[in-house]
Order: C-alpha cells, then structure tokens, then sequence
C-alpha cells in the first residue's frame, strides 16, 4: 500500500488522538505511530519534534479552528467584546465536546502532575493573546507599568476563568451539557460586570473635579 503523503497537521493530530484512544497510551515511538498509520516518519517531524510538542497542538488547533469559524460569521466581527468572548466559549467548547474523550484522556492523566498544564501551555499563549487583543475596555491609567500589570492581570484572570470552565465541563454529566452553557453565560457577564470601568471612571473624574476645586478654593 502506498505511503500516505499530503498530509496536514490537523491529519496527523487526529491520527495521534485515534491512536492513544484506541490503545489507551501513548504510542511508544514515532516509528510506530507512523507505520500504524501508513506515513513516512519523516513527514510526523516535519510537523513535530516530539508527541510530547504533538500533545500540547491538540489544544491549539482545538481554538484555532473555533476562532476560524468564528471570523467567517459578519455577526460575530459586530459583537462587542462581551458577547464576542461568550461566541469564542461556546464554539470553543462544542469543538471540546466533539473530542471529549480524548480531552478528558489527556488531562486526566496528567491531573496531578505539573504535565497538566504543559500539555495546555499552547493554548494558554493563543488564548490570552486573544484575550489581549480583544478590545475589553480597561481604566486608561496612563503609566505604561501600571497599564502592563492591569494587561497582565486580565489575561491571567481570563485563563484561569477558562480552566475553571474546562473542569466544571469535564465534571458536568448534564444532558447536552447544559449546566456548561449556563456556567459559561453567567461567569462571562459577571467577568465583564466585574471589568466594567465607567462607575469607576466617574469616581476618578469626580474625584479629580473635588481635588480642582479645592486647591481653587485655597
């Protein structure tokens, strides 16, 4: 049989989420994974340097093929950074949800061990670059420090939302998974809620016009 040539790296992905399902482990080198598969080994490193770079893909591609249907949709280059983020979790989890089990195979096995969030240290990055280039509105300070450490705060704020929602989603046994949906929806507005700044904003130019006016009245 003819080797397979053209492959793409969402081929050899699913090819490698095919096989630790099957067999229930990693396979035990590249050399096998590819003859079991029927591809040159040459081609798996074109792509890759090891499964362990393979692994750490899966949840990349997982949100790099939610945001490409995302941004083929008018509606969602119209949404507000609120309503965009609630798109992204949606589509984000669904596309979690047609892979659950080998999305529950990879963080499970590594649950108690720091490998856990290495094999998420992919999606961490795209994420909150994501996150970062979103629009969300944030107090303009005007000190380029404070401006980074209120950046940074956000983006780590929004991973850790993300993973709470990854666990209450693996924990979920809801039909459809519908306490996922409305975990999503309420801890996303109460994030914004949380972010939303114009209160805050008014209590700065209040207390800038107190502060004019009082070294006026002295």
């Amino acid at each position: 049989m003819a080797k397979k040539k053209n492959l793409t790296n969402n081929d050899i992905i699913s090819f490698y989420m095919d096989y630790v399902l099957e067999h229930g482990e990693q396979p035990k080198t590249v050399y096998a994974f590819t003859k079991a598969n029927n591809f040159e080994e040459q081609k798996f490193y074109e792509f890759y340097g090891s499964f362990e770079a393979l692994e750490k893909n899966v949840f990349k591609a997982f949100f790099e093929n939610s945001l490409h249907m995302l941004e083929k949709s008018d509606d969602y280059q119209s949404f507000d950074p609120r309503n965009k983020l609630l798109s992204f979790y949606f589509t984000f989890f669904e596309n979690l949800t047609a892979n659950r089990s080998y999305v529950k195979y990879a963080l499970e096995q590594h649950k108690n061990s720091m490998k856990g969030l290495a094999v998420l240290s992919e999606l961490k990055h795209v994420f909150t670059k994501y996150i970062e280039h979103l629009g969300i509105d944030l107090i303009d300070i005007k000190q380029e420090q404070l401006d980074r450490i209120q950046t940074r705060g956000l983006k780590e704020t929004a991973w850790f939302q993300l993973l709470l929602t990854m666990k209450f989603w693996i924990d979920d046994t809801s039909a459809g998974f519908e306490k996922t949906d409305i975990f999503i929806e309420k801890s996303v507005n109460t994030s914004f809620d949380v972010l939303d700044v114009a209160p805050v904003r008014s209590l700065i130019d209040f207390g800038k016009f107190i502060f004019k006016e009082k070294i006026q009245m002295n």
